[in-house]
């Protein structure tokens, strides 16, 4: 357990909560993903749940390692709770689209359906940058995603949204 804490750069206890959570997450995606192909042996289930826990544990040590550099972070445990962020957010994001459109009184039965995709992304992405903050916040990575998101708004051309007028 030292060796662990010492290589992610764990001070207090209580920053092991967010390896448990990474790694719950990743349980529980690659069991989604195995559930996807309907076999019914619950063992097989369970034992590809475990293959794919692994080689989606490697990708994302792998990734870890390529963005370490590229991320300022001040401890290399952060990066997990920047990742539970993201997967937070872009589940989160998708989810609210939804309701959105309803609201709007937008359906797949009254819009033409490649429309009606268009404005679904279109919002979700809406919903993603507002929700990247707000999580970030509470995860306690403000400072972070508030600059990935001012970075991604000049990159879209979108900067004169942050300019502030006079």
């Amino acid at each position: 357990m030292e060796n662990f804490k010492k290589h992610w750069e764990i001070k207090s206890n209580w920053q092991l909560v967010f390896p448990f959570i990474g790694i719950l997450g990743l349980l529980y995606s690659s069991y989604k993903l195995v559930t996807i192909f309907a076999i019914e042996a619950f063992a097989v289930n369970i034992a590809l749940t475990l293959v794919l826990s692994f080689i989606l544990l490697k990708f994302t040590l792998f990734l870890f390692k390529k963005l370490e550099q590229k991320w300022e972070l001040a401890y290399r445990w952060e990066m997990i709770r920047v990742f539970i962020v993201f997967a937070i957010t872009g589940s989160s994001s998708v989810i609210v689209g939804r309701p959105v459109l309803k609201i709007l009184g937008i359906t797949k039965d009254n819009l033409q359906p490649a429309l009606y995709w268009i404005l679904y992304i279109l919002i979700s992405f809406i919903f993603y940058q507002i929700l990247l903050i707000l999580i970030g916040w509470l995860l306690g990575q403000y400072k972070f995603f508030w600059s990935f998101e001012k970075k991604m708004l000049r990159r879209m051309r979108l900067g004169f949204l942050l300019n502030k007028k006079k």
